[in-house]
């Protein structure tokens, strides 16, 4: 179990920051600091202004959080091709 829940947000971010920060807008309009999870550091995932994320939240600390999963916009879903047959 985990030591602690997180809150989960969705929002955009407004501004790149040094040092893998960015200055985040919820979708409620809260304003914070947040910084890259490790497994997106890890896999070099890119996040630019504008780009819509989901976070996650201390229940401690609404001014920081971490950023968990970045939406891909414009894309469709991928469907199955269809099989060739030879």
């Amino acid at each position: 179990m985990a030591k602690e829940e997180h809150l989960e947000m969705n929002g955009v971010v407004s501004e790149v920051l040094p040092d893998s920060r960015y200055r985040v807008t919820l979708d409620n309009g809260h304003e914070l600091v947040a910084y890259s999870a490790g497994k997106m550091r890890k896999h070099h995932i890119r996040i630019l202004a504008a780009t819509r994320c989901r976070w996650n939240l201390s229940p401690y600390d609404l001014s920081k959080g971490r950023i968990t999963f970045r939406h891909i916009e414009n894309k469709r879903p991928v469907a199955a091709a269809p099989r060739r047959r030879y």
